[in-house]
């Protein structure tokens, strides 16, 4: 009765104990080679879409024009303490909005198309509009509301403000204090809305050919959820909440009975 009472705490403790394999985030191919060179097969690329909210300022030889411009400009350490703040209520992003047909509405310039261009080529673009109006114009756009959401077993799920406009699936789950032992690696979920469509993608965080995958790199509004383990669905479950109740009257029954024996 004794040994089986071991065996039973035993087959315990190794269910229980995490995979090593499973906890490891980036492994190699091979076991032995984990030492690689491997050539960046992609670059980022960050291109504006309709309902970007944009922080347009523009510099130039009339200072009464620039003021048209920079009304709105939002500083880094405004943009700092929206993304560290505690409140569950997200600061608006303040700018120029992006409409549906894919323009930005400016004074002087009017309705310039940029949908679909990278904040550099939006800059050009404004540029050369501008340079009707005014004497060397200079101009800058960034994108204000580049929002992600962490979601599940992470140590701290919120929704992050990407302050540089560029930010990897690896960089947001370290803002998300990565995941709790708990949460799976193997099986993370990403959900993006991109061209009137809604892709759920599953992403393996222990393979490093993840660095070369389209998903690598985040978009706004991309959603992660990272999915708790059958572990910690067990352990959230009433009988191993009871279990240890159990075990423990059932060692001291047979530690019982087997000094009775003795005795007799």
């Amino acid at each position: 009765m004794i040994n089986r009472c071991v065996l039973l705490l035993i087959v315990l403790f190794i269910v229980s104990c995490a995979s090593q394999k499973g906890m490891v985030y980036f492994q190699p191919k091979e076991k032995n080679s984990d030492i690689e060179d491997v050539i960046i097969k992609q670059s980022y690329l960050s291109k504006i879409q309709s309902g970007d909210i944009l922080n347009i300022e523009v510099f130039s030889l009339s200072p009464q024009a620039n003021e048209m411009f920079n009304v709105f400009p939002q500083t880094e350490s405004q943009q700092s303490q929206n993304q560290n703040s505690n409140s569950t209520e997200l600061a608006p992003a303040i700018g120029f909005l992006v409409d549906k047909d894919g323009t930005v509405t400016l004074p002087l310039a009017g309705k310039v198309h940029i949908a679909n261009l990278s904040t550099e080529q939006a800059s050009d673009s404004i540029t050369k509009r501008l340079q009707l109006y005014l004497m060397q114009p200079n101009v800058t756009v960034r994108v204000v509301n580049f929002k992600i959401s962490v979601l599940g077993e992470v140590s701290k799920p919120s929704v992050y403000t990407i302050a540089n406009g560029r930010i990897t699936l690896p960089e947001a789950l370290s803002l998300a204090g990565d995941l709790t032992i708990y949460g799976k690696r193997r099986n993370v979920l990403l959900i993006r809305e991109e061209n009137n469509k809604r892709a759920f993608v599953r992403i393996d965080l222990t393979k490093r050919d993840f660095f070369d995958s389209v998903y690598y790199y985040l978009k706004p509004n991309d959603i992660i959820y990272v999915e708790p383990s059958r572990g910690k669905v067990i352990s959230s479950g009433t009988a191993v909440q009871v279990l240890p109740i159990v075990i423990s009257s059932l060692t001291l029954l047979v530690l019982g009975y087997y000094y009775i024996s003795n005795v007799k």
